[in-house]
């Protein structure tokens, strides 16, 4: 069966490839893994049918005949795991692993904490106190990540399923809007963009998104 994956009917990002959906297509990409897309729309998301699918009602999801799976990096390390973008070593496939925690566990909370500061919590009193405060703990991260990526073009060794989720982590607005200030992370994104596979998923999330608009 032909992988099949729910992504938004409509994408609030207008196509840049910021849903989360973006790593599973760039991962299939990668590995030349023809798959179907399920659009849905953000009230079909909450049904039960879907819920079936993903218990908290959110995009992604990718089904075959014998597997259905929610959470975007558990469906990469899946596809990582099945057609070869993790190490062969043990030692290096662990890192890797480890690295897309990290871009999920570690740098994402500070970039979407920052974001919902301003998003949602724009009118309340106690954020312009508070958003100095977010954007030195993100400072930090990215510090710590170029630190790490200075010298390297990938974090471990070859491109790999961990570079996918950490490059998809800091193309959130939060952290792209940073990049001036990090040269090391700027080049390592814009490496991780000029990848075919990157631009083939890219383009068909704006396809979609100018489809559904127009």
């Amino acid at each position: 069966m032909t992988p099949i994956v729910s992504v938004f009917a409509a994408s609030p990002d207008r196509g840049r490839g910021l849903a989360r959906d973006m790593a599973v297509r760039w991962a299939l990409a990668e590995v030349g893994q023809p798959h179907a897309l399920r659009p849905l729309s953000f009230a079909e998301l909450k049904t039960q049918e879907h819920k079936t699918r993903q218990p908290f009602g959110q995009i992604p999801t990718y089904e075959t005949d014998s597997l259905t799976l929610f959470e975007s990096g558990a469906i990469v390390l899946h596809i990582a795991e099945t057609h070869g973008l993790l190490p062969t070593d043990p030692a290096g496939r662990a890192r890797t692993i480890a690295w897309m925690f990290s871009a999920a566990s570690t740098l994402e909370p500070v970039i979407v904490e920052r974001e919902v500061a301003v998003l949602l919590e724009g009118d309340k009193q106690w954020t312009a106190e508070r958003l100095p405060l977010l954007e030195a703990r993100l400072r930090q991260r990215l510090d710590d990540l170029a630190a790490w990526l200075l010298g390297r073009d990938w974090l471990e060794g070859d491109f790999s399923a961990g570079d996918i989720m950490m490059v998809c982590v800091l193309r959130r607005p939060a952290a792209a809007l940073l990049m001036g200030d990090y040269p090391v992370l700027a080049a390592y994104v814009a490496r991780a963009e000029a990848r075919p596979a990157f631009r083939t998923a890219h383009a068909d999330q704006l396809a979609r998104f100018e489809a559904s608009s127009g």
